[in-house]
């Protein structure tokens, strides 16, 4: 999802460090350091990185520069590989039935468990290669003018990982702009005592 879209849902977040001059003209370096790796031809089940905002395709920035007027914008893409669970239960069944027709050609009747892991780690390799991952693109917007940064994505999870991947890229930590914050953002450290002593609103009556 992004905010090109028609609707989109996203989640905002401050920068709670000094930005240092150097690090705007850094910053298309900085992007390609951490860009996404494809794991098509991989045995990977999962990666992640930057790509262009233009163009999920684009690691390189060929296509438009990071750089937007006041902006900077660029997009996490994270391709997972899903193998369903049905699909390893199948065939790590038949890889446990062809082993112990083996064992019993040597009149053994028994498969240890480090051997059934091993044969479970045979069946994900074997089947890695015939599941694509699925791709998914996030954008994300650093208004450099206001000191904020938007992710287009709500989910904790996503969140955590953006979060990770600005610090590790830029050396900057982000603080989500819950209500909390923003409230005290706009009215001002001296009423934080105010805001802790509010009660949350009951917006619908419990069903008896």
């Amino acid at each position: 999802m992004g905010f090109m879209n028609s609707a989109c849902s996203f989640t905002r977040f401050r920068i709670l460090d000094a930005v240092p001059q150097h690090l705007w003209a850094e910053i298309p370096e900085r992007l390609k350091k951490y860009a996404f790796q494809d794991i098509d031809d991989m045995s990977e089940m999962q990666s992640s990185g930057w790509v262009c905002f233009d163009d999920m395709l684009d690691a390189n920035w060929v296509t438009a520069p990071p750089e937007k007027g006041a902006y900077i914008v660029f997009s996490l893409r994270i391709d997972t590989r899903r193998i369903p669970a049905g699909v390893i239960k199948k065939h790590l069944s038949i890889a446990i039935r062809k082993e112990m027709e083996t064992l019993r050609a040597q009149n053994k009747t028994f498969i240890s468990r480090e051997r059934k892991k091993e044969l479970k780690e045979q069946v994900l390799l074997r089947l890695v290669q015939r599941f694509l991952p699925v791709p998914g693109e996030f954008n994300a917007l650093w208004a450099t003018d206001r000191n904020e940064v938007w992710f287009a994505s709500t989910q904790m999870k996503m969140i955590d990982l953006f979060m990770e991947k600005f610090l590790t890229t830029f050396d900057l930590h982000l603080e989500q702009m819950t209500p909390y914050s923003l409230a005290l953002t706009m009215l001002g450290e001296d009423s934080q005592e105010a805001l802790d002593r509010l009660e949350e609103t009951q917006f619908a009556t419990p069903m008896d």
